[in-house]
């Protein structure tokens, strides 16, 4: 399969992130969530502090907090990383205040899936998560064309219980040339394989599985060096 998987990871401080870095400094970015910084410029010199290092950064929100959507798009204009998180509202204008200002970057839109396959919520916002009206994945696909979004985010997946819904979303996605795939939420050692299989399947030509606390280590906090060095040599 010809596809490329990068792996989106935490880290517990500047030193874990460069030992996960070091097995593949190109397929690792190490999350930067700003709902666990007090201010926007301690979220800034975390991300600077990476860049530094040699660390790809993913400017995100935190436990997808729509709340958190301007504070990622002004950490985000201020660091120019190359990994961004955004809820569906707030892609098109986050996407718009870099425009221009550099070129190699993801901007993703957070789409939830909705109870059956093929049918969506884009409704991700502050406000609008408080009314969930379903629309068809082919449509959530368009709209992120029409703005020309080029990743999406599919979060809640609840691991591989939900693979029939990843299934549809990619495919609408790649249909509209929407290459970018980052499945999310309950994604494990275990599971991880079949799913990022899945998504190249249907047409992702990159996917980047969001991989978080299952390959922290509850004793000291650290993401496992060893989950990732497993996670860079897998093949699809």
């Amino acid at each position: 399969m010809s596809a490329k998987v990068l792996f989106n990871v935490l880290a517990k401080d500047l030193g874990n992130a460069k030992a996960i870095s070091q097995f593949d400094p190109e397929r690792i970015l190490v999350g930067v969530m700003v709902k666990n910084f007090q201010t926007n410029e301690e979220a800034i010199q975390r991300v600077k502090e990476y860049m530094e290092h040699g660390v790809l950064s993913s400017v995100g929100l935190g436990a997808g907090d729509p709340a958190m959507w301007q504070r990622v798009a002004d950490v985000s204009a201020s660091t120019l990383p190359f990994h961004i998180n955004q809820v569906f509202p707030a892609a098109g204008y986050t996407l718009g205040r870099l425009y221009g200002k550099y070129n190699n970057f993801i901007v993703n839109s957070l789409i939830e899936p909705a109870a059956e396959p093929g049918s969506v919520y884009i409704s991700t916002g502050e406000v609008s998560q408080n009314k969930k009206e379903k629309v068809s994945c082919e449509l959530a696909a368009k709209l992120l064309k029409d703005i020309d979004l080029n990743s999406v985010k599919f979060y809640p997946i609840e691991g591989a219980r939900k693979l029939d819904h990843i299934r549809a979303m990619v495919k609408a996605a790649a249909n509209e040339g929407i290459e970018i795939f980052e499945p999310t939420g309950g994604i494990d050692m275990s599971n991880v394989h079949e799913i990022v299989k899945i998504c190249i399947e249907e047409g992702a030509k990159v996917v980047i599985p969001h991989l978080y606390t299952s390959l922290v280590d509850k004793l000291s906090g650290d993401t496992k060096p060893e989950y990732i060095e497993a996670l860079v040599k897998m093949s699809w």
